[in-house]
């Protein structure tokens, strides 16, 4: 499937957005092995979500589906899991897959992870490494997918600090660490996203955090809670874009999470001179959440501060394109982890704004982006979701219709992404690629 996109800006409008996808995984993993129930409102019920759902499903955990966002969590306490008949199929998630590790190796059975050509293809070196470590044996085809996680080993708690700032493994380590003897620490060289330490202490974990240090002690059990999941902020950042490229825009976006660890996209496009404003703060749950209004801005070009990096991981595409509409020139260093996302974002982001008329000079890290004016074209979206929704919003205000190709992929996070964004204003068509 492509997207046909016609020259016509975002207009003022009032919109909600898809629920959080971190939040949405970590919810299922977490309340089908805890004690209880779990009861979900707001979920996103994108393809990724429901591979994870599926996967729960296939180790024996009862899972109510009230409509597509509520949904109840039966329960079956830490060890209680079961042997799944066949592999776990995780489709076109990586978060799946590196929690599933986690949660995976401290079970009595043996299991197989896969998924569709783009997960089959990226490397899950940095999970293999901790979890062995831990006395775990996950066996890959050279550090990548499907990857069989044997069971019935003993795991000792691990000091591990990360080579490389990265809530997902991070996330792994911890979920091993509940199945492990002794004390799991986690050392992050900078902060990453911390739905997972949120969501165990909900559900009665203890942990200890602070100086750069996440503690956890083995053997503790889980109880059912309720998780209100809020909307998934990097999918807002494709709004808010849409809002800040349009001449004359005024948008709200409600109920969105706001978490500290996430907000680095909002931080960056301040920076760049975005008019966003951050109103009704308040709380879902264990999350912090608000509405953004964004006004249409004449953004600015900078040097990205590389702290910010681990703050915005997956809104780069989106502050790539706000780099291209920007007067002067944005530089994006410490970008090294784009490399090995669905596709490798740096070189997907600079090949498509290319192709579209921007000067950009690709680093091994990040890459220099002289702003400018989109021109009409084609744009491969590699098959990862972010690039396509970026692409969509740039196309927006470009000087003649953009077609972006195989946006098949924008299900798995974004379900609903075209009309959404038709309902704002944009003329997004889905096509076949064999259509006239």
């Amino acid at each position: 499937m492509d997207y046909l996109v016609q020259p016509a800006p975002a207009r003022s409008a009032s919109v909600t957005v898809p629920g959080d996808k971190s939040v949405s995984h970590r919810a299922l993993m977490l309340g089908s092995i805890a004690d209880g129930n779990t009861h979900i409102r707001g979920f996103l019920a994108g393809e990724d979500c429901l591979a994870t759902l599926a996967a729960c499903a296939a180790m024996g955990v009862e899972i109510d589906r009230h409509d597509a966002t509520t949904i109840t969590v039966h329960g079956v306490g830490r060890d209680g899991l079961e042997a799944p008949s066949a592999a776990l199929d995780l489709g076109n998630s990586g978060t799946a897959m590196r929690l599933m590790c986690g949660l995976l190796a401290g079970q009595g059975f043996d299991s197989t992870l896969t998924g569709d050509a783009s997960l089959t293809g990226r490397p899950m070196g940095r999970v293999i490494t901790p979890l062995e470590q831990m006395g775990a044996r996950v066996d890959s085809r050279d550090g990548k997918p499907p990857l069989t996680v044997r069971g019935g080993r003993a795991l000792d708690a691990v000091e591990y600090r990360l080579p490389m700032a990265s809530a997902q493994v991070k996330s792994c380590v911890l979920l091993a660490g509940l199945y492990a003897r002794g004390q799991t620490r986690v050392l992050e060289p900078a902060v990453t996203r911390d739905h997972t330490e949120r969501m165990l202490r909900t559900m009665g974990v203890s942990l200890d955090v602070g100086g750069g240090w996440v503690r956890l002690d083995g053997g503790q059990s889980l109880t059912g809670t309720a998780i209100r999941v809020p909307a998934d902020l990097s999918s807002a950042a494709f709004v808010m874009l849409a809002a800040l490229l349009a001449p004359d825009a005024d948008v709200l976006i409600e109920g969105v999470g706001i978490n500290p660890t996430r907000t680095g996209v909002i931080d960056i496009l301040l920076s760049m001179g975005a008019d966003i404003a951050i109103e009704r703060r308040r709380e879902a749950g264990a999350e912090p959440v608000a509405d953004i209004r964004v006004r249409s801005s004449r953004l600015r070009g900078l040097d990205v501060d590389p702290a910010l990096v681990s703050l915005a991981i997956d809104e780069f595409p989106v502050l790539f394109v706000a780099a291209a509409a920007a007067e002067g020139r944005t530089r994006f260093s410490g970008l090294a982890e784009l490399r090995v996302k669905e596709s490798d974002r740096i070189a997907a982001m600079a090949s498509g704004l290319r192709a579209l008329g921007i000067t950009v000079d690709e680093t091994p890290d990040g890459a220099s982006i002289a702003g400018g004016r989109f021109t009409g074209g084609r744009v491969e979206s590699h098959h990862d979701h972010r690039i396509a929704m970026a692409f969509s919003v740039a196309a927006s205000v470009a000087d003649a219709p953009v077609t972006i190709a195989d946006v098949d992929n924008v299900e798995t996070s974004f379900p609903g992404f075209d009309v959404l964004m038709r309902s704002i204003g944009l003329d997004l068509q889905t096509r076949r690629p064999d259509a006239a």
